[in-house]
């Protein structure tokens, strides 16, 4: 009777994979330590194999370090659940394929197999190798009626021991609902959903790829200093979310509601940047060099120069004319880094030059005109929030008990100056008037906002007139703060009119300046996090858990929501 394989056949395949990132923070930290030539000759040196042959240092570490089993999806053993194959480990290293990105390594393997085997429907992966890599795919080759067989990765694989089962699971790049899932798979598929899930308790390491709930509760800081705490977000039966993947850090001293922060988030590993695209180095890089780099770069600017803040449009102007000068003893340690090499001039002129904005290089002020600064209102990065404006003057929606009365000061004499002709009567009729409205959403905060040493806000409204030639045209600007003898009593307005002359074109461009700040503050927070990633981060999480990779719903939706949540993060 024959055994399980028929040891004179073999299956034929290639494993890609990536080692762990170059720039790793902790490899980072070495260069900054002057352990520069170190990192390098230790990641792309050669050594000898246990033959005495001389390889590469990658093939040395992951040769006879990273096995594999097959799982059939066509034949069961005792229990019910797909056969589990001999273990198997990666062969030479194969030259480097023409189709394969930066970094990536590609790996002969053979599997011992038979027709009692069936078809492979997964594989088991166990990592001996001290260090994590990213396995990009597995494929296959000349399975008898079958052909080719593709596994398509894209995980970070550890140390076998990180993980409770030991072994990681990938299934072959096919889809099945629930209950078409062929039968020898259906106990892999559920044990893998189970890992990713969670048991709901302890504090997350970076090596796990749990998909848990949590509410935005470590937005503050007690402990710190109590004007840091910060209500928690989500969880509450009127407002359920937002909600974010749990972590499970200890709570603060002060409140035992909210977790302490924390300079590193836990976020399953997958869904962090990896080095999938060559611009991942280049960001995972700089922010790793920060520390090295920031305080050297605080010393070149003047030192009445707050760091994080311009103290003249010159100083802007800089970065795009003439760059940053590094001091040569700083460049020194980081040139070693390939990388580094196209941000960096070996001489450490104009380092750090951005290319200017097209606006910028058509005209140094073009930014100040009435034009750009109603087409950035839809060519911006912040388009979804102006309206068709259908009443004079535009209504709030606050609390008149809280905050008083909020109506607009803006008359339909304000708004005709500068309509050509046409009565807002008639501009309102053809739904030629518009609003960026931001009153209602800053004005509860103006008192805490302007309360703040360094910080000056206005709430803002913003008419503008859509012209013959379908370009917008602002027409008015009010600026409101709350009353100084408390919110309670309304606010304080003033309504500013478009000039190109004297005092009173400077005062349109300040206005003009507090509606792009309102506008800037808005969407980081609103339309951007909030509208967007705080909506999307619970769907994240509840594909991973409720939807297997082999479901169909899953690899639609992955490539929409790959990287969302370490965006969110950041």
């Amino acid at each position: 009777m024959l055994g399980l394989f028929d040891k004179s056949h073999k299956i034929k395949g290639t494993v890609v994979l990536m080692p762990k990132n170059v720039l790793d923070v902790n490899e980072l930290n070495s260069v900054r330590s002057g352990g520069v030539g170190g990192v390098v000759s230790g990641l792309f040196g050669a050594v000898a194999d246990v033959t005495g042959q001389v390889v590469d240092t990658a093939t040395a570490i992951l040769s006879r370090n990273v096995s594999f089993k097959l799982i059939s999806a066509t034949s069961t053993d005792a229990k019910g659940n797909g056969k589990v194959g001999k273990e198997t480990y990666l062969e030479k290293h194969l030259p480097t394929l023409p189709t394969l990105g930066d970094r990536r390594d590609a790996y002969g393997i053979h599997f011992e197999w038979d027709a009692n085997f069936g078809i492979p429907g997964a594989i088991y992966i166990r990592n001996y190798t001290y260090d994590e890599f990213f396995l990009v795919s597995v494929t296959l080759e000349d399975i008898p009626n079958q052909g080719t067989i593709h596994f398509v990765c894209n995980s970070w694989v550890y140390n076998f021991k990180d993980y409770d089962k030991k072994d990681r699971i990938f299934f072959a790049n096919k889809t099945y609902l629930p209950s078409a899932t062929p039968g020898p798979l259906v106990k892999y598929r559920e044990e893998e959903l189970e890992i990713l899930r969670g048991n709901g308790t302890g504090e997350r390491k970076e090596h796990e790829r749990i998909y848990d709930y949590d509410v935005y509760n470590d937005l503050g800081n007690p402990d710190k200093d109590v004007k840091l705490a910060r209500p928690v977000l989500g969880g509450s039966s009127t407002y359920p979310y937002p909600r974010r993947v749990r972590t499970g850090r200890k709570a603060t001293k002060k409140d035992p509601k909210s977790e302490r922060p924390a300079s590193e988030l836990y976020m399953p590993r997958d869904e962090k940047f990896g080095h999938l695209k060559s611009s991942d180095f280049l960001t995972y890089g700089i922010k790793s060099l920060s520390q090295t780099l920031l305080p050297s770069l605080e010393n070149i600017f003047d030192s009445d120069l707050t760091w994080n803040e311009f103290d003249s449009f010159e100083e802007v102007r800089d970065l795009y004319e003439g760059g940053i000068k590094v001091p040569t003893d700083v460049l020194s340690d980081i040139s070693p880094i390939p990388v580094f090499k196209e941000i960096f001039r070996s001489d450490g002129e104009s380092v750090l030059q951005f290319p200017p904005p097209h606006v910028v290089q058509v005209s140094k002020s073009a930014w100040m005109t009435d034009d750009e600064f109603a087409r950035e209102m839809i060519a911006g990065v912040n388009p979804n929030v102006i309206r068709l404006l259908k009443e004079i003057p535009p209504q709030s929606k606050l609390d008149p008990t809280l905050y008083g009365d909020q109506s607009s000061t803006i008359s339909k004499e304000h708004l005709e100056i500068n309509m050509g002709g046409v009565t807002v009567e008639e501009a309102l009729n053809g739904q030629r008037l518009f609003i960026l409205d931001y009153h209602d959403a800053f004005m509860p905060y103006l008192t805490r906002i302007n309360a703040l040493p360094t910080a000056k806000a206005y709430a803002t409204r913003t008419i503008l007139f859509l012209k013959d030639d379908g370009t917008l045209k602002p027409l008015a600007i009010e600026l409101s703060k709350p009353h100084p003898s408390g919110d309670n009593l309304g606010a304080e307005s003033k309504v500013v009119l478009p000039a190109d002359q004297g005092v009173e074109s400077t005062i349109w461009l300040l206005a003009k300046a507090h509606v792009i700040v309102n506008d800037s503050g808005y969407h980081q927070l609103m339309s951007h996090w909030l509208n967007t990633h705080a909506v999307t981060e619970p769907f994240i999480i509840a594909t991973n858990r409720r939807f297997s990779v082999l479901h169909p719903i899953n690899k639609l939706l992955y490539p929409h929501s790959r990287d969302t949540i370490q965006i969110i993060w950041t």
